[in-house]
């Protein structure tokens, strides 16, 4: 911890309390934070919070103390704020008052100014607490100390980097430590880790990696949980799915990498193809140029996130909802009618996408053939292919009963509890529905009941797929009916168009020569499949009487209906049998990857089995932080995953790339070599910053005085959701925040700027509110501004956000182009010519741009930026009058803001003021003024000549 200052300031006040940091690494990582300020990079799933946790504590047990935690979400605000008064309990410290978060309920100033006074721990919003240093609402000097959490997100413009700049020029004393356990962000650029550090004005990098010294012995002693590694093998319809929509990525990169060159593609494969991440990466690297790109490019890239969402379904839905998935994406990629090759996802055009299609129908029905002349496919026969993880799943359960059957009384402090972790609750869903039903045996065929064996009726899902067959039947009837509405509309504007799925929706469509039936037409679709004329994939609408017959398959049956019954059933009338205290040793707990949540599940749930229906690597370091943590406690885990599937590569691949990063950190850091341009609290030196000042207050050598005092801006409160004031504040710009009613920004008294990002300009052109923010801006200020602010890292160019394709020199141009956000800005300047625009390319570049507007001029009055637009009695006053003579008479030389309402109140117009001699004008407009009044209008424009 810095101690050294040259004035008095609070120290962090501390006494032994009782932490609940078992293991080593822990502790040595806690000793360690209550030495020094430093960044914590620790990996995830080692328990981050639960040190955050604890290092809180051991201040609030203090007392006396004022720290903030910053950058902290709601759950985790639930986390600190529990844990606290647990540690608090457990202590028995009479001095810790628990965490207090500071967010939007918290709306009068009064309040947060005596919490603040009063001292504690604080949990407050980056905008409340940015505004509330600048107004020196909490007094800077009077924080014990920081911590930030998620400190991978604080780049240069972010509000936390503003944050930590303030407190740094304030406070040379409190501490400042930096926690994440994401250390992705940290690795990529020129000297990430450097650069990050500099953001947070920190010296000091602590990585904690998985394979570090110390958490390798916590972790690898001899109370490992014993872990049963399951290989679920997947099915062939799977296997050609997954590789189908593999080559459709292929395809799609190698399309991307053909028509972009001149980028950095080295991570452009099928590997990185795997990450979640993996479009939004592509997608940055074309922003600067998204404009030049070509439709395909954009096409592709859309496209991208769509194929892997798909990789994801097929091995967490089922066979059903993978179908009806694919219905929906099809429909989503489909053609207007007319449209050509060129119009659509280049993906579909494809034969694997033809296999994918085909394939998601035959794992649900295919055809069956009737006995007739033809031998046709009229109808279709249910095949539901199951998930062949879900009879692994009921296996393993079956296997832990007999272990609690035949196993003696327990011996540890463990539950009973069985814990099967899922990626998510769609997953859960689906995994309680089936164990709720995997016992029920629809009658669909009879048997010879003398010759049958309940005990050889093997756990199915028969029951939950049907159902699920059933309600997409219904499902798909709908969407078909929908689909044929909306492109009948579509043919109507679009005139001879012709739209194939209308015509099959309405009568039996005539035989396609292009069409292509894979697998000699029993591909699960029966008649229909094939392509459209343009080469794309036609979708399928199964024919009323196909839906008849399949609905006739899965009718309802006696056990379904006595199951839906007791399903529906009305618990409220007998409570008693519907509300009890269950065993924990009779629970089977279904619940979803909730990141360090999951450690209070653990804790709480004390699982003596644990089923890892999907691989996760953080959690399984969970598992080992909360086995090796408790000696009293057992955990048995099955670590389910496909075999050679995307699940289990995406898996290995997050594990290395994490490996891979901290070993690049851990370079880094060894040769880093920080550059500090400020001492070592991030301070700048303050003749450097004198002699800034007063660069910026000289130019031309006009105004050689210099005033020692740095410039100021009024900036309205809700523009710190944006980097711009930021940025001022690090060009040695006083940021004064109140809640403006005109503009966003005031740099003078005459000069008011509206800021408008890309975004927020179409939606102000859309409700209008733009002209009336303009209206109001002139009647306040004489040099109005629209600030027009492009992202730093997309095209400088309004063309991706608008298309200029009809000519505005045609005779419908007004109307043509009445939506058009190029022409919406020309007419904003046709009713307000005086209306100045700056456009741009970054919030770096508007910094600069305010900085040069502000040379040589008066600072602007923070009351009087208030008061503008509050005075409605006046504004309603002024708005009274004609404003087309208010215009003419503003161009005239010598009348002002000021003295232009006198001479509106006491002249009938503009001829008599034109008429007036000097000595009247002066009493309303000054001596000076009604000179300049009287000259422009007596002047001879003959003689000028």
């Amino acid at each position: 911890m810095s101690t050294a200052a040259s004035t008095p300031q609070p120290q962090p006040q501390s006494q032994p309390v009782k932490l609940s940091l078992p293991l080593v690494y822990q502790q040595k990582l806690f000793e360690e934070l209550r030495k020094e300020d430093e960044l914590v990079l620790l990996a995830r799933g080692l328990g981050l919070m639960r040190l955050v946790t604890n290092l809180l504590h051991s201040y609030d047990a203090a007392g006396n103390n004022l720290i903030v935690v910053v950058s902290a979400e709601d759950r985790e605000n639930a986390w600190i704020g529990e844990a606290l008064a647990e540690h608090a309990a457990i202590s028995m410290s009479p001095k810790a008052r628990g965490l207090t978060v500071v967010n939007t309920d918290f709306t009068t100033v009064g309040q947060r100014e005596k919490m603040y006074a009063a001292g504690g721990i604080f949990s407050i919003t980056s905008r409340i607490l940015v505004v509330d240093l600048l107004t020196n609402l909490l007094n800077v000097e009077s924080i014990t100390g920081l911590l930030v959490l998620h400190a991978d997100r604080i780049v240069a413009t972010s509000l936390e980097a503003f944050i930590l700049r303030i407190y740094r020029q304030k406070n040379k004393v409190g501490f400042l430590k930096a926690f994440s356990d994401n250390p992705d962000p940290f690795t990529t650029g020129f000297a990430p880790l450097a650069t990050m550090m500099r953001n947070m004005f920190l010296r000091k990098a602590s990585l904690w990696p998985r394979f570090h010294m110390h958490v390798a012995q916590s972790l690898e002693g001899k109370k490992n949980a014993e872990v049963i590694e399951l290989e679920v093998p997947m099915t062939n319809a799977m296997k050609e799915i997954q590789t189908a929509i593999m080559e459709c990525v292929e395809v799609s990169i190698h399309e991307l990498k053909k028509g972009n060159t001149g980028l950095e593609m080295d991570d452009w494969n099928l590997d990185s193809a795997l990450l979640k991440n993996f479009d939004v990466l592509v997608r940055r690297q074309l922003d600067p140029n998204w404009h030049r790109v070509s439709w395909k490019t954009k096409q592709i890239v859309n496209d991208l996130t769509v194929l892997r969402t798909m990789l994801q379904s097929i091995v967490s839905l089922d066979a059903v909802s993978f179908l009806q998935q694919l219905d929906t994406i099809h429909a989503a990629h489909s053609p207007p009618p007319g449209s050509t090759r060129q119009t659509q996802s280049p993906w579909l055009f494809l034969d694997a996408a033809q296999t994918i299609f085909d394939t998601a129908k035959r794992r649900v029905y295919s055809g069956k053939q009737k006995v007739d002349a033809n031998s046709n496919i009229d109808s279709l026969r249910p095949v539901l292919e199951e998930q062949p993880k879900w009879a692994i799943v009921a296996d393993v359960l079956e296997e832990i009963d007999r272990d609690l059957h035949f196993e003696p009384v327990a011996r540890d402090d463990s539950n009973g509890t069985i814990l099967i972790i899922c990626s998510g609750t769609n997953t859960c869903r689906q995994l309680r529905d089936y164990l709720q039903t995997m016992h029920v045996r629809p009658k669909t065929e009879k048997r010879v009941e003398e010759f049958h064996d309940p005990e050889e009726d093997e756990p199915s899902a028969a029951f939950m797929m049907r159902r699920k067959l059933r309600n997409y039947l219904k499902w798909k009837r709908e969407f078909a009916h929908v689909s044929a509405t909306l492109f009948e509309e579509n043919q109507k504007a679009l005139s001879g168009a012709v739209d194939p799925r209308l015509a099959q929706a309405k009568s039996r469509a005539p035989a396609n020569k292009r069409r292509r039936v894979r697998g000699g037409g029993n591909a699960g679709s029966g008649a229909g499949s094939g392509r459209l004329d343009n080469g794309s994939i036609r979708q399928y609408f199964e024919k009323p009487g196909e839906v008849a017959d399949l609905m006739a398959e899965i009718q309802i049956t006696e056990e379904e209906a006595k199951q839906n019954a007791d399903v529906i059933s009305d618990p409220l009338e007998d409570m008693d049998d519907y509300y009890q205290m269950y065993e924990m040793q009779d629970l089977v707990v279904i619940h979803a990857y909730d990141g360090d949540q999951d450690e209070h599940v653990l804790e709480e749930v004390k699982p003596k089995y644990i089923i890892m229906y999907e691989p996760d690597a953080s959690f399984i370091r969970r598992v080992e932080v909360y086995r090796s943590s408790h000696n009293d406690r057992s955990v048995k885990v099955y670590f389910l995953y496909y075999g050679g599937s995307v699940e289990e590569q995406r898996y290995l691949s997050g594990v290395r790339r994490e490996k891979d990063a901290f070993t690049r950190l851990i370079k880094e850091r060894a040769s880093m070599s920080i550059v500090m341009t400020v001492d070592a609290h991030g301070i700048q030196d303050p003749q450097e910053a004198f002699l800034r000042t007063v660069n910026t207050r000289i130019a031309g050598g006009g105004r050689l005085a210099a005033t020692a005092q740095p410039p100021r801006v009024v900036v309205d409160v809700r523009e710190f959701r944006s980097s711009l004031p930021s940025l001022l504040h690090g060009r040695s710009m006083i940021i004064v925040p109140c809640m403006l009613t005109v503009g966003d920004y005031i740099l003078t008294p005459d000069i008011c700027v509206e800021r408008k990002s890309i975004s927020d300009l179409i939606s102000s052109f859309k409700d209008g509110r733009l002209y009336s923010q303009a209206e109001t801006m002139f009647l306040y200020y004489k040099n109005p501004m629209l600030l027009i602010e492009f992202d730093q890292n997309k095209s400088f160019t309004l063309e991706p956000f608008a298309d200029l394709s009809g000519s505005l020199a045609s005779v419908s141009a007004a109307n043509a182009g009445a939506n058009d956000l190029q022409s919406k800005i020309v007419l904003l300047t046709l009713a307000f010519p005086k209306l100045r625009i700056i456009w741009s390319s970054s919030p770096y570049e508007t910094a600069e741009i305010f900085e040069r507007l502000k040379t040589q001029a008066d600072e602007p009055d923070p009351v009087a930026a208030v008061r503008a637009g509050l005075d409605k009695d006046a504004m309603a006053e002024e708005q009274t009058f004609n404003t087309e003579p208010q215009e003419m008479m503003a161009a005239v030389p010598g009348i002002t803001l000021k003295n232009i309402t006198n001479l509106t109140l006491e002249t009938e117009n503009i001829k008599e003021v034109a008429n007036m001699a000097p000595e009247e004008l002066e009493p309303f407009v000054g001596k000076e003024a009604a000179r300049k009044i009287h000259g422009f209008f007596t002047k001879d424009l003959l003689e000028d000549e």
